[in-house]
């Protein structure tokens, strides 16, 4: 078929067996990219990760509930949230891939007869790179064509997964816009367009998951533009995906605001010590499940305090060092933040935390430190 005059077309590239390990798989999409004319000089082809998982032997045995929830943990650089739902406890985290996702980007769907858990390659730039050689050895000398790695994930803010750019090579997967003006003669300061996950999104709609189609071919001016190769004009020289993952210090999102509050008071999400102080439910909780997992996280690492009361009548804070006993508060205060509740914390002996209520002022304006709930001697 001929090129048109202006666009993109997205074609499946069918007929690809169910694949293993060793097989050939440049071999399996070059087959499949003869139906369409074979491969082109600024052609992408996109492939779903979870086929090179497939042949190059990244599968592990154990798809159940303690096996999987390990994996998770084993090939994450930190995780990011965490809820326990009715199967486990589901977390997202920073791959060791490199994105940020839901379990790792570890998959028991789609794994074909051989089943167990399908892991996502840890250089993904790099897999993707080998796929682009090997292809490459079949092409006419001096073809440049692009290859796109894909994973599904969904993102902040927005229902749904979609497909993400997960490796890159031979392609500019960000158009940089900046220095650059809008239409009406703006200057552009911040426009970045991660086309990498564009072409991703946009290659899964012909892909599916459950139509066993791993594959997609695009092929038009939109993108032998960000072929290497060919200059775009603007900032942004071709690249990997790993580009497009925002971690460190321009990662406004590094923690879920659960997890924030509760790595801040001692109780790091994907430790063992979260999973004793209780983890969130990915389903609505009564006030009293909240409030009594922000007492076992507020007496963290804090022996001889002790917390009685409830999310509904408040609570009190008691130790024989008052010093300790307002830490303790202090930290309830916090902890019940981060679950969301505005209960009364009150330290007994005549301690008074800030949020209880409103009492008797000195002479300096400021609340007696006296409890009126819980009077000084009140044990």
């Amino acid at each position: 078929m001929s090129d048109p005059v202006d666009g993109l077309v997205v074609l499946p590239l069918r007929g690809i067996p169910e694949l293993g390990a060793d097989d050939d798989l440049a071999a399996h999409l070059l087959g499949a990219v003869r139906a369409h004319g074979g491969l082109r000089d600024g052609d992408v082809l996109v492939v779903s990760s979870k086929v090179v998982s497939k042949t190059a032997g990244l599968r592990v045995g154990r798809d159940d509930r303690r096996g999987r929830e390990g994996e998770v943990l084993r090939r994450s650089r930190r995780v990011v949230a965490e809820r326990a739902t009715p199967a486990g406890t589901t977390r997202v985290v920073e791959s060791e891939a490199g994105p940020v996702m839901a379990a790792a980007g570890i998959d028991a769907s789609n794994t074909g007869p051989e089943g167990g858990l399908l892991l996502l390659p840890a250089d993904p730039d790099a897999a993707a790179a080998a796929l682009h050689r090997a292809l490459a050895r079949d092409l006419p000398p001096g073809t440049r064509f692009g290859v796109l790695l894909t994973d599904t994930a969904g993102r902040p803010w927005r229902a749904g997964q979609t497909d993400l750019a997960l490796g890159a090579h031979g392609l500019a997967v960000v158009d940089d816009l900046r220095g650059g003006t809008d239409h009406d003669g703006r200057p552009l300061a911040v426009t970045t367009r991660a086309v990498g996950d564009e072409l991703a999104a946009a290659a899964d709609l012909v892909k599916g998951k459950a139509d066993g189609v791993p594959a997609a071919l695009l092929r038009g001016p939109a993108v032998t533009a960000l072929v290497e190769g060919t200059d775009t004009g603007r900032p942004g020289p071709p690249g990997g995906a790993s580009g497009l993952v925002r971690t460190g210090p321009g990662d406004w999102f590094a923690l879920g605001h659960r997890e924030a509050v509760r790595a801040a008071l001692g109780v790091r999400p994907g430790t063992p010590l979260a999973d004793e102080v209780g983890i969130a439910s990915v389903a609505p909780e009564e006030d009293e499940a909240r409030g009594a997992r922000a007492v076992r996280v507020a007496l963290v690492g804090h022996a001889g305090a002790t917390i009685d009361g409830s999310a509904a009548q408040g609570f009190a804070v008691s130790a024989p060092d008052p010093v300790l006993a307002g830490r303790v508060a202090a930290r309830l205060e916090v902890a019940l933040a981060g679950e969301d509740l505005a209960s009364d914390v009150h330290v007994r002996k005549g301690h008074v935390v800030a949020d209880a209520p409103a009492g008797p002022t000195g002479a300096d304006g400021r609340p007696d430190q006296e409890d009126p709930t819980f009077p000084a001697g009140a044990t």
